[in-house]
């Protein structure tokens, strides 16, 4: 707990006192021995939803599910919103809490996490049942108010799914308010930025799992009993198998990325680090822009892999000392067109080709391969021109020794509106001035701040999951098509020589 922020503690604190406020009515409920009581629907409902997140921490089950399904927090919230339909606020409260305590956790500490997932699904699901009732959603079901009446009526459709929407839409908003305090305070983001995208990328997802909850709830009520609604966990169950079969093919991937870059690392030894560090430079870009999660990973794929072209690029050229001669200049210009062809056929790379591509394009149109001159050149290669330039600068090469940060944004601010993007050099040095950037990789010796936030990994978040199975865009909308080879080049300046090379290098040094 001494690791998280002061700030994020105190979320965490009140939200914790808002769970316990929720549950605590459930004392003035019926008790154990009534039978017009919730506390059997209570009891089988907590601990269904327990069973389903407990696979993922027990040795045995986890085991023998491993190699199908992954098991995770979040895959069956059709069990929570079921409770939020069928159940008195607090007691469809109580109902989250063993299973998010004993659910699986990523990251730590596993503790404090696992307490404000409680905290966060039970906060939710107060508020879904709470809407459910306003809008006299029991009734619509064919019940009264508590599931353990003995004659049950006929569910009023389609009227019971208007009800079930609106407290299935609480819930999803309630979660993406939490999480997005989450982020400001734990990851410091900007607050401008951290709701971004949280609520459209759940929508659909927390809608299919409404009604998943509210065919649970349906059978629940029905003269079958409740051991009919066990069968709704089937196509969760299908769900977790597709989500699988996502995250295997995420995972082959990352091993396609890593092998190129240790390829690239292979032949080019004296930038070995650079494309981890552009990729981490350009997400760090990408955050200060407000781009979503997928498209920051695409960017972040695109930094690793902008040098990937430097593969065709003789290794006598790549490792010469001195400055290059003209022809030799050529013949490097060309590993962004190497690399465009290498990454071509790699369908997940999406608009990280183009950034491959064009990253040496200059805002004034006298950049490579293509000449590109303002908005022609894509948004990605203009993050990635930024990111790289300022890890060549900030890193020592074999042609000269590794500049301040300081000097580095100097000279960025310097070019920006003729060789960079002004927008992305003001977003870099915002990212600077929040994270720092570790000593590890550049010249400075006076400290380097808090290291950025990781990554998120894709885990099976509902959003996550659902998303497998709607189908998810490859490419985003809007991405300018890549430009074909046999395209003209226009305005390609002259050749550096070798006394102009050594005297005024442009920013980032070589290609």
């Amino acid at each position: 707990m001494n690791a998280i922020p002061g700030a994020a503690r105190a979320y965490i604190c009140c939200a914790v006192l808002g769970a316990l406020a929720c549950v605590l009515p459930v004392s003035a409920l019926p008790g154990p021995l009534d039978p017009d009581g919730p506390w059997p629907a209570v009891l089988l409902l907590g601990t269904l939803y327990a069973l389903c997140e407990a696979p993922a921490r027990c040795r045995f089950l986890g085991r023998s599910v491993r190699g199908s399904v992954p098991v995770t927090a979040g895959s069956f919230f059709p069990v929570l919103l079921a409770a939020a339909f069928l159940l008195p606020p607090a007691a469809a409260a109580l109902v989250a809490v063993p299973g998010a305590l004993c659910g699986r956790v990523a990251q730590r500490p596993a503790g404090v996490r696992r307490v404000w997932r409680a905290a966060q699904l039970a906060i939710a699901t107060w508020a879904a049942a709470r809407t459910h009732r306003l809008l006299d959603g029991p009734a619509a079901l064919g019940g009264t108010a508590h599931p353990g009446h003995a004659a049950p009526g006929i569910p009023d459709f389609p009227y019971a799914l208007l009800p079930a929407g609106a407290g299935a839409l609480v819930f999803c908003l309630v979660l993406s308010a939490l999480d997005g305090g989450v982020f400001v305070t734990a990851e410091r983001q900007p607050v401008r930025t951290a709701w971004r995208g949280l609520l459209g990328r759940s929508l659909a997802p927390y809608g299919a799992h409404a009604l998943a909850g509210l065919m649970m709830a349906v059978l629940w009520r029905s003269p079958y009993g409740p051991l009919s609604a066990l069968f709704v966990l089937l196509p969760m169950y299908i769900s977790c198998w597709v989500f699988a079969q996502y995250h295997r093919e995420r995972a082959a991937h990352q091993a396609t990325i890593r092998a190129l870059v240790q390829a690239v690392d292979l032949k080019d030894r004296y930038t070995r680090g650079h494309s981890e560090r552009v990729g981490r430079a350009s997400a760090m870009i990408a955050r200060e822009l407000g781009m979503d999660g997928e498209r920051l990973e695409v960017l972040r794929f695109a930094g690793i892999l902008h040098d990937v072209g430097k593969l065709g690029v003789p290794t006598r050229v790549l490792r010469k000392d001195g400055p290059l001669t003209p022809q030799e200049r050529r013949v490097i210009e060309l590993h962004p067109e190497y690399g465009h062809e290498i990454v071509r056929g790699i369908g997940f790379l999406g608009e990280a080709r183009l950034a491959i591509l064009h990253h040496h394009e200059r805002l004034d149109g006298s950049g490579y391969p293509y000449g590109l001159a303002g908005a022609e050149i894509p948004e990605f290669a203009r993050v990635v021109a930024v990111a790289d330039a300022f890890d060549a600068m900030t890193s020592t090469r074999s042609y000269r020794r590794a500049r301040p940060v300081a000097t580095a944004v100097a000279e960025l601010r310097r070019y920006a509106g003729t060789q960079f993007d002004p927008r992305m050099v003001r977003a870099l040095v915002r990212a600077l001035d929040r994270y720092g950037w570790q000593t590890a990789v550049t010249s400075d010796e006076t400290g380097s701040g808090p290291e950025p936030p990781p990554d998120p990994p894709l885990e099976a978040t509902p959003a996550v999951a659902a998303g497998a199975l709607l189908g998810a865009p490859r490419k985003a909308p809007g991405a300018p098509a890549a430009p074909r080879r046999d395209a003209p080049r226009k305005n390609v300046p002259p050749p550096l020589g070798p006394d102009t090379l050594r005297q005024t290098p442009p920013p980032g040094g070589r290609p």
